[in-house]
């Protein structure tokens, strides 16, 4: 073996070029690799091509809500789907005139710049309360309204079903409505079962055949993933029945047991859940509280913030990933009600609990109260008027491939064009703004998006 410093006549005949047995394919390159093992690599492979095609098919293309409202089934005893969300708009509108009749008295509460919550976001959160204050709105049978002798519930599934396929029709019922029925552990299972049984058959039959387009179901305290199974059971039953299109009903799951984050055999039990629900599952939804207590944390300390709801939503994030199916944070339990003080208070722990939730990329929560409207907006509409300029410019540069100040990669354009998609769908900005900036319009960005 030649050492170093020896002449290079010890260690070559003169060249190094390559000898082997290669061929030169159709645009004039060496090639060395047959035909016969590229078609084996294809061949390997195909079943995990097919596996991440369906499992990770990507972002849907459907507009997610900002939050998610929960009344009980009880709220509309009385009262239309339509006259309940007005209600919600005007208590709200109400609030905002009372403790913040101006963006800097608006500013100063939560706590923000006042040129990071300016007129236009003010203005927008005004008219958003206005036009429509509730994006998401599940009528609750579960903890919201708690057991109830058979025929009263059975009679407010029935009506439920009725109110909402009235508001679909008349054009009052939120971009999504839906029930959250009981859970499928034993005690409350056949109540849970039946309940979703009459509405959606009340609701079919009120659409005169069709489910709105708009329709969320949510399956509560899931704990095995054989309960996630029985749901697809149940809804596969439910669409052959009716004569629906295989698939058309999916469904929400709430993640509020330790067991539904880590299972007992060391697994990840969420993205097992993912799996289980076959194509299904539209969201994850974090339950703050019984979470919460289900790690043994104090009711003082339960929170959106805990250590024990980060890690849980950690691993939720990551269970999602790529599958298309969404993430909501929780909500907090401090109201804002009584007076000026306690309104202030709750304003400001709601807005900065919002605020870390996007920037932690759950961009939907929970909103208990007709009060959390207007510092759920704020917070929503600062966060994406904020970073507008920002955003426009990257992803303009990376389009043009002109440098710019930060090299982005097609992933970073990924998710530019996906916040600039969730701040038009929620009306934090408008498509002119955002075709001014880019020179994009909204097929474009979905495009990119990977819509």
């Amino acid at each position: 073996m030649a050492r170093h410093g020896d002449s290079d006549s010890d260690t070559h005949s003169g060249s190094d070029t390559y000898s082997g047995s290669g061929s030169v394919d159709s645009a004039g390159y060496g090639t060395t690799l047959s035909s016969t093992v590229r078609a084996g690599v294809d061949d390997a492979l195909a079943a995990v091509d097919a596996e991440l095609a369906a499992r990770y098919p990507g972002e849907p293309s459907t507009r997610q809500p900002v939050h998610t409202v929960y009344v009980p089934a009880d709220a509309l005893a009385s009262v239309s789907v339509g006259e309940l969300v007005r209600d919600w708009g005007a208590r709200a509108t109400a609030l905002l005139d009372q403790h913040a009749p101006d963006a800097a008295t608006l500013a100063d509460i939560v706590g923000r710049p006042a040129d990071q919550l300016a007129e236009e976001v003010y203005d927008r959160v005004r008219a958003k309360l206005l036009r429509e204050p509730v994006e998401d709105l599940r009528i609750d049978f579960e903890d919201g309204y708690g057991p109830r002798p058979d025929a009263e519930e059975d009679a407010a599934a029935v009506r439920a079903a009725r109110l909402v396929a009235e508001a679909v029709a008349d054009g009052t019922a939120p971009p999504y409505i839906g029930i959250r029925m009981k859970c499928m552990e034993a005690a409350v299972r056949d109540r849970g079962i039946r309940t979703l049984d009459l509405f959606l058959t009340e609701l079919l039959s009120a659409g005169q055949g069709r489910l709105p387009d708009g329709l969320v179901l949510t399956l509560p305290k899931v704990t095995y993933t054989a309960q996630v199974g029985a749901m697809v059971r149940l809804v596969e039953d439910f669409e052959r029945a009716a004569g629906l299109p295989e698939g058309r009903i999916g469904f929400e799951i709430q993640i509020e047991t330790t067991q539904s984050i880590l299972g007992a055999d060391g697994r990840a039990t969420v993205a097992r859940m993912i799996d289980a629900a076959e194509g299904r599952a539209t969201a994850l939804h974090y339950g703050t509280f019984d979470y919460s207590a289900s790690c043994g944390v104090g009711a003082a300390y339960q929170s959106m913030e805990h250590p024990a709801a980060d890690h849980a939503k950690a691993v939720m994030q990551v269970a999602a990933a790529g599958t298309g199916v969404r993430l909501s944070d929780g909500s907090t339990n401090v109201i804002p009600t009584g007076d000026a003080a306690q309104v202030r208070g709750a304003w400001q722990l709601h807005h900065r609990l919002v605020r870390r939730s996007l920037e932690r990329a759950y961009y939907q929560g929970w909103d208990m109260h007709p009060g959390h409207l207007p510092t759920r907006y704020a917070a929503v509409y600062s966060f994406y008027r904020e970073g507008l300029a920002q955003a426009a410019a990257r992803l303009t540069a990376y389009v043009s491939r002109s440098a710019g100040d930060v090299m982005d990669e097609p992933a970073t354009a990924k998710a530019l064009s996906s916040y600039l998609l969730r701040g038009l769908d929620c009306g934090a900005v408008d498509p002119e703004e955002i075709e001014k900036a880019t020179s994009l319009d909204r097929r474009q960005l979905d495009a990119l998006a990977g819509r």
